[in-house]
């Protein structure tokens, strides 16, 4: 299996940091994505540099044992928050969540922690525990 330690380790040499990993299917084919950041825009010719650098290191433990895609990317201006240091990295910056009972807010991220985040929207604060979110990302209104 991976070594994510490993992974970051590199990662952090070529002057990024991982930000997720996920293995999806689409098209009956299976896709490493290991998304990354840094303070400076991600741009294309990075992620084809730093695909190259750990494509050999991925495939002596791969993360799957069937055949699979590897793409390296940013997140995106609209990330997905899934972990609390996704959260806590984001402070201050719009999101847009739906809870675990479907109500959607989209407000500013006041405060994150390992427990709970709290949000202001709609003239109000309201502190939810992650457990309580069912789906959260990043907002930019367009």
């Amino acid at each position: 299996m991976i070594d994510i330690d490993t992974i970051n380790a590199i990662l952090e040499d070529n002057g990024v940091k991982l930000y997720d990993t996920e293995l999806v299917e689409e098209n009956e084919q299976k896709i490493f994505r290991i998304y990354i950041t840094s303070d400076h825009t991600i741009t294309l010719d990075k992620c084809a540099e730093i695909s190259h650098i750990i494509s050999p290191i991925i495939d002596t433990n791969p993360p799957t044992n069937d055949p699979y895609f590897l793409e390296v990317s940013s997140p995106g201006i609209e990330r997905a928050l899934k972990k609390p240091l996704h959260f806590i990295n984001s402070l201050n910056e719009t999101i847009k969540l739906k809870t675990k009972d479907s109500k959607k807010i989209i407000g500013k991220l006041l405060n994150a922690d390992n427990e709970k985040i709290t949000i202001e929207y709609n003239g109000k604060k309201e502190s939810l525990k992650y457990s309580d979110i069912n789906k959260a990302r990043t907002y930019f209104e367009w």
